[in-house]
């Protein structure tokens, strides 16, 4: 993945299994700090990440028409700032990979399943309270 440093704003590549680690910019070598915002994904990069990840791996299945998704989401914008270096919180849009949808039998949106090398840990239909979604986190660790 390809995170600009906070910094220098130079471009550095970093290997999924760093995501929830604290680096070093390869330019100006500042801190690159944890990743602390929601991953959108494609099949590669979610392949990628839930294989990898040191941490934790929280993937919401949303789509651009979903009421209840658009209402999710400050909520998981937040999750993912609160559990930088703990988790990783990856979003799959529905509509632009439907083969991840059906590879997790999502039949409702917005739904949520937390992963840990690949096994799911925990699964949710529907909005949750970010209360919920850090038991969940909790129960992973």
């Amino acid at each position: 993945m390809i995170r600009a440093c906070p910094v220098c704003g130079a471009n550095n590549r970093v290997p999924a299994k760093h995501l929830s680690d604290t680096g070093r910019c390869g330019s100006c070598k500042s801190a690159l700090p944890p990743v602390s915002e929601p991953i959108e994904v494609d099949t590669a990069a979610f392949a990628e990440i839930t294989r990898d990840a040191k941490v934790p791996v929280l993937v919401d299945f949303w789509a651009a028409w979903c009421g209840p998704c658009r209402m999710a989401a400050p909520e998981v914008r937040e999750l993912a700032r609160e559990m930088a270096g703990r988790g990783l919180v990856l979003k799959v849009n529905t509509e632009e990979n439907p083969t991840l949808a059906a590879q997790f039998r999502v039949q409702s949106i917005p739904y949520f399943v937390l992963l840990r090398r690949g096994i799911i840990l925990a699964e949710h239909t529907g909005v949750a309270p970010r209360a919920e979604m850090r038991r969940w986190f909790a129960m992973a660790a």
